[in-house]
């Protein structure tokens, strides 16, 4: 018997109509969507294990570290004890629904993370007691914060030998900037931690070791500690009361505040975004999942809770709302593709307002195509149950739409609407791959398609020189997991090269260039002027395209072709054929003829003439810098240090974290090809690392005609 389920409060709205009650097994302000969010191995997927488990959705418990995890189940993800692509399941807690979804940790795949908290209403930040907020945490907190997320924060692995609740909740407020308060306490550490202290309800929770943790015991806070939960509560209110002014206004009248009104706060700051409720457990000792189970029911948002989503109509560019309703215009956002061998294409849907029903006609604003839905699924990691109907609100899956790819917009046709597209970084790191056999040719190809579709994040092209397939991805890992799964998947036999840098260009100055195309195509004269001017853009800003030219110069009618051959010039580069990026470019001046221009002549004539305005422009190459974070002992600190100077790094600073040090250094993507090999041999294996990129940089002048093969 769960207890927990005895004293439960949703603190959700309760206006749902009659009618919406009727038409969905779960009332819409009793649904939750939520993503696991954290670094690697700080212990998502064991903690989505234990929902699944303590919820009755799974019967036995998935370990990761024995590769039978529900969550985690690509082949590759088992044999690595790591999560690679997101899932999505859907559970039951106390009459709520909850759909989750566990995201990867590790940077290559931080894609996932991003396309699943653009559709999530909430987040729960797992953080390990001992490593505290590491690089990746704050990553995807950042990730979090971009969308506005409302989330709740586990204190994971308590039972681990050098466990510190206390640091990670102060590391949250200092590192991450968050408005992080306890709502419980842990009862010991390391081996001593049996259970949690609830501070709102002023109580203790221990967990039974006989049943996977299945019984929670309600008891006394212990004597020993009755005093700093005492403390804890009257901070955990002062924190709440500071931000929610109906608490303040019953604490002034009654500092004994009733357990009720406490939770009613704390739900409304966490979804103001003003709060991050903390709590603390053990997942894979069974200890503290149920509450932190409570706590997504009591803190954080159901559709309803959260802004209606905004869009604008495709043909006005006017904006517009959509309520989350079941009878609202049909809104929904394609967040992800899957190829399965079994059933083909899936795409990931959320619904944000109105039905998504099989067999309704769907609309696509931006290929302005509609699409029969053949089947729709609710989705349990890679096992699917088939439904009939989406409401808004949920996540699930269509199978077998031809014309969606992640991003798109899903509307009715009569009513449509664009909602906001999703924004991916660019790709760091290439290789070269090609068949082993003429056969296996248009097998990859295709295995190659089905890739770049799922994963917006993975690109390929060709190499004209060469005639090589290239694929580029966001790191090492990801392009080993890429080459993994064609060979295995799609059964490809394949050579690939060793991982390279993808280098990018910029300017360094002002400059203008200008081309005139004047040839005769087909006995017909094509004629097109374009003169041009180019200066360097802030880092990171991309690429703009200005028009300061009158329509006498270049008529309106050619523009867009001006601006796809600017577009396409700057996807190719002077240097080494690589993007140009971080660069204006100004259109300020051109000629046309009557009978003579046409949009392929002023295409051409944008191409050449950005050509001849970077080149007017000092180019420059750059190249991708990791933020790399190393965990070292301090006796093989001059080491790695030493090493560090060898790859070009340089170190911003270092910090003891227990008995390591903590280094933090920005180094050269190109320099850091197997440091996993070289940091265990240089510190006999006893120190970690990780890395995720930073930025581009311009390469050192004596090393670009390296580069260059100049």
């Amino acid at each position: 018997m769960k207890i927990m389920s005895q004293d439960k409060q949703s603190g959700a709205k309760s206006s749902v109509s009659p009618r919406e009650a009727d038409t969905r097994d779960v009332a819409l302000s009793l649904t939750r969507n939520i993503g696991i969010i954290a670094h690697i191995d700080a212990g998502k997927t064991t903690t989505s294990e234990r929902i699944l488990y303590y919820s009755g959705k799974v019967h036995k418990i998935g370990e990761v570290h024995d590769g039978t995890a529900t969550m985690d189940w690509m082949v590759q993800e088992q044999e690595r004890g790591i999560t690679i692509t997101s899932a999505a399941t859907t559970c039951f807690w106390n009459g709520h629904q909850v759909n989750i979804i566990d995201t990867p940790g590790h940077v290559d795949f931080t894609v996932e993370v991003e396309r699943s908290l653009r559709v999530l209403d909430g987040a729960v930040g797992v953080f390990c007691s001992v490593g505290g907020v590491q690089p990746q945490s704050e990553t995807v907190w950042r990730q979090a914060n971009k969308y506005q997320v409302p989330r709740v924060a586990f204190v994971n692995k308590m039972d681990r030998m050098g466990a510190n609740f206390e640091q990670v909740l102060a590391e949250l407020k200092s590192k991450l900037k968050a408005p992080a308060v306890a709502v419980q306490l842990p009862i010991g550490a390391a081996e001593t931690f049996s259970g949690v202290i609830d501070l709102v309800k002023m109580c203790a929770y221990r967990f039974s070791e006989d049943d996977m943790g299945s019984q929670v015991e309600r008891v006394e806070i212990p004597v020993e500690l009755a005093a700093k939960a005492e403390e804890a509560r009257a901070q955990l209110i002062e924190t709440v009361a500071d931000v929610d002014e109906m608490l303040l206004e019953a604490y002034m009248e009654n500092s004994d505040v009733s357990e009720d009104l406490i939770k009613e706060a704390i739900r409304r700051a966490t979804i103001a975004n003003q709060l991050i409720p903390v709590l603390a457990g053990s997942s894979l000792k069974n200890k503290g999942v149920q509450p932190l189970l409570d706590a997504v029911t009591d803190y954080l948002p159901s559709p309803l809770d959260i802004r209606a989503v905004m869009g604008m109509v495709p043909k006005t560019e006017a904006e517009v709302e959509r309520e989350a309703s079941d009878f609202e215009a049909l809104t929904g956002l394609v967040f992800k593709m899957a190829t399965d061998k079994f059933i083909g294409k899936l795409a990931f849907v959320r619904v944000y307002a109105g039905q998504l029903k099989k067999g309704q006609n769907i609309f696509n604003p931006r290929t302005k195509k509609r699409e029969r839905i053949g089947r729709l699924l609710r989705l349990h990691a890679n096992h699917r149950e088939e439904v009939d109907v989406l409401y808004a609100g949920e996540i699930g899956g269509m199978v077998g739409q031809k014309m969606f790819t992640t991003g798109d917009t899903i509307c009715a046709e009569a009513d449509p609407i664009l909602l906001e597209n999703i924004e991916f970084p660019e790709p760091v790191i290439s290789m070269a791959i090609e068949p082993k056999t003429t056969a296996d040719k248009d097998t990859m190809v295709a295995a190659l398609q089905d890739l770049v579709e799922e994963d917006p994040t993975f690109h390929t092209s060709i190499n004209e020189e060469t005639g090589q397939t290239i694929i580029q991805g966001m790191g090492e890992l990801h392009l080993e997991i890429i080459k993994d799964r064609i060979l295995r998947e799609y059964k490809v036999q394949a050579n690939a090269g060793k991982p390279m840098v993808a280098y990018r260009e910029s300017i360094a100055s002002k400059g203008e260039g200008s081309f005139t195309f004047d040839r005769e195509i087909g006995g017909e004269p094509q004629f097109a002027n374009v003169v041009l001017q180019a200066e360097p853009a802030t880092a990171g800003a991309g690429n703009e395209i200005v028009f300061d030219v009158s329509a006498d110069q270049i008529p309106v009618p050619f523009r867009k072709a001006v601006e796809e051959g600017v577009s396409d010039a700057l996807m190719t580069g002077v240097l080494g054929n690589f993007a140009i990026i971080d660069t204006k470019i100004r259109v300020i001046g051109g000629e046309a003829r009557e009978n003579e221009s046409s949009e392929m002549a002023f295409r051409s004539a944008a191409v050449m003439a950005v050509r001849a305005v970077v080149n007017a422009s000092s180019p420059i190459l750059l190249e991708p810098i990791m933020a790399v974070e190393i965990s070292s002992p301090e006796e093989h600190l001059g080491d790695v240090m030493g090493d560090l100077n060898s790859r070009r790094g340089r170190v911003r600073e270092i910090q003891a974290s227990n008995d390591l040090q903590m280094v933090h250094a920005d180094v050269p993507l190109a320099e850091v090809f197997g440091y996993a090999t070289s940091l265990r041999s240089l510190t006999k294996g006893r120190a970690s690392y990780t890395m995720e990129p930073q930025a581009f940089e311009p390469v050192p002048a004596h090393m670009t005609d390296t580069i260059l093969n100049r």
